[in-house]
């Protein structure tokens, strides 16, 4: 992604992406608001242990909607990271506005963590929930006291997602999160952090399957940068990007997950590691 700053939207956005075997440069990263442990992150009503206080966007409505007009006017996707309820409605009412009639854009909305229950609607295959669930194991300590009881239900909402959108693309959001993948998806699966607390999970309602898991991190992930048609699975005709674990990710026990171990990588067929 480029970042979102005059001088890159100038640039590349009367031209078309740029794609090679090694390099895709097709999409605009745009912050819509902070984080929520920081209390940053735009929310509609004031945060459960700060009185008064909402968070903030970073731009205004009126800037971030004139970029993304522009956007929708060229070949490249837009990708918003939202955390607090209130920026993902700016982004999702802007982005369902925009791409109507526009069907194949896959705009992004980057970590969709705090959603009210009646946002969810606008996610699609167009408009795609990109999450990162180390975020989840992180944040559960504490998250609820930001949210309250009531708007945690729509925080960290992995799997209601994934139902209403019928994909979820996955990462590790690095370096905020630890790079490994096994971290991902152990979060994303068993819902505990490395200690495996909580006992029976956060929030185990919202847990992703292993399949599940497996697909937003591979061919999902790829079909939200548009190139499912070359990663994301192994298949002829597409590039032999593959890992040689030393268990099945698919059939170990639970708790042994964080500790797979990666044999051999290949991107493209060629032994890198």
């Amino acid at each position: 992604m480029i970042s979102n700053t005059k001088e890159n939207l100038d640039f590349y956005l009367a031209k078309d992406p740029i794609k090679t075997e090694r390099l895709n440069v097709r999409s605009v990263k745009f912050y819509g608001d902070g984080a929520l442990g920081s209390r940053g992150a735009a929310l509609k009503e004031p945060y459960s242990d700060l009185e008064d206080h909402y968070g903030a966007l970073l731009s205004p409505v009126a800037d971030f909607k004139k970029t993304a007009q522009r956007i929708a006017n060229s070949k490249f996707q837009m990708n918003t990271h939202a955390i607090g309820d209130s920026a993902n409605r700016l982004v999702l009412q802007t982005y369902d506005e925009l791409l109507k009639g526009k069907n194949d854009r896959r705009w992004r909305v980057e970590h969709a963590q705090v959603i009210d229950s009646a946002d969810f609607k606008y996610f699609s295959k167009n408009i795609i929930p990109s999450i990162q669930p180390t975020h989840a194991t992180s944040d559960m300590y504490w998250a609820e006291d930001r949210l309250g009881a009531d708007r945690i239900k729509g925080a960290y909402a992995f799997k209601k997602l994934l139902d209403q959108a019928g994909i979820v693309a996955l990462g590790t959001d690095f370096p905020v999160e630890e790079v490994n993948p096994f971290y991902t998806f152990y979060a994303s699966t068993a819902r505990k952090d490395l200690k495996n607390y909580p006992e029976n999970g956060y929030k185990m309602e919202q847990a992703l399957s292993r399949e599940e898991t497996l697909k937003g991190m591979t061919i999902w992930a790829a079909y939200s940068n548009f190139e499912e048609d070359e990663k994301g699975s192994i298949e002829a005709g597409k590039f032999a990007d593959f890992i040689i674990l030393d268990q099945n990710i698919m059939e170990v026990k639970e708790e042994e997950i964080p500790n797979i171990n990666v044999l051999k990588t290949y991107v493209n067929g060629e032994k890198v590691n």
